[in-house]
């Protein structure tokens, strides 16, 4: 690295809700950051406090020693890494490379294949803990790629995280995050099934949500999400469409190893029917809404 090891330089690429505030503890913990986001807009804090902002990607690469993406899609991920031009040609010998958005895997391993052939690292880094743990800097950050690399940037990632877990080699942290969309998409589609079991059986959900809170059902969807149910409160945390594309990229890995996932396929479904009625912007505790019909006949 060119810059200070102990405080190496990072272009930060997406200043969404989650990298925004990501990108804050990096800043406040010294690091000279060089921004890219398609809003400026969402980059003026950063700037304010010394941030560098460039208009192209490939600019705030080729400035940095540590490249950090969180973006939205897998096509955001692909349009910024390979092409001529892109963060693997652009970034200085030597970077290394960490994309944490939630994306495939098998791209990962491409984008991998792509740095290590300029010299390059590449870690594949996705996160859970939505936006109360980037503003926490409490993120559970897994981790796909060389161990080396991983040691090397250990620190940078401690800023954004408090666990942090080298899963294997590349693609293994975004094969990590997708076991984790599985358990959220079961777990919260129990949560909205449980609640409207209480409210059909006559009882005041709040009290049932107080009694099985602290038991064996007890999980943060149960006591975060539930809550937000009750209270009617869709605001996101995590959009609709967001996990749509999360659980999707989740039941393609799934099948192509074989393996049936009948919870993820019914709750895919349950989220689809919103998405297309509209909904894809609210949270995903949103899901009560599928419940809320009243009875038959």
């Amino acid at each position: 690295m060119t810059d200070d090891p102990a405080r190496p330089s990072i272009a930060f690429i997406g200043l969404g809700i989650m990298g925004g505030a990501m990108a804050g503890h990096l800043q406040a913990a010294g690091h000279t950051l060089h921004l890219h986001s398609r809003t400026r807009a969402k980059a003026e804090r950063l700037i304010a406090a010394g941030g560098v902002w460039h208009d192209d990607p490939g600019d705030a690469a080729a400035a940095a020693d540590l490249v950090i993406t969180m973006v939205g899609l897998p096509s955001d991920v692909e349009g910024l890494y390979l092409p001529p031009g892109g963060l693997v040609a652009r970034a200085r010998p030597g970077a290394v490379l960490i994309d944490m958005t939630t994306s495939t895997p098998s791209l990962a391993v491409r984008i991998a294949e792509a740095a290590r052939a300029r010299g390059l690292a590449a870690l594949d880094a996705p996160v859970s803990g939505g936006p109360q743990g980037a503003q926490g800097a409490k993120l559970s950050i897994m981790v796909g790629g060389d161990a080396a690399a991983f040691e090397r940037v250990l620190p940078v990632l401690q800023r954004m995280g408090t666990n942090i877990v080298r899963q294997g080699g590349p693609g293994a942290g975004q094969h990590c995050k997708m076991s984790n969309q599985v358990v959220i998409a079961g777990t919260i589609m129990g949560v909205a099934e449980g609640l409207a079991y209480a409210r059909r059986a006559g009882l005041d959900p709040a009290l049932v949500l107080q009694s099985i809170g602290t038991g064996a059902a007890g999980s943060f969807q149960l006591t975060a999400n539930g809550a937000a149910m009750l209270k009617g409160d869709f605001a996101p945390g995590f959009m609709i469409e967001h996990f749509v594309k999360d659980m999707t990229i989740a039941l393609a890995e799934a099948e192509a190893n074989g393996l049936d996932l009948v919870g993820l396929k019914t709750a895919l479904a349950q989220y689809r029917r919103l998405l297309a009625d509209g909904l894809g912007r609210e949270g995903t505790q949103a899901l009560a809404k599928a419940y809320a019909a009243p009875a038959a006949g």
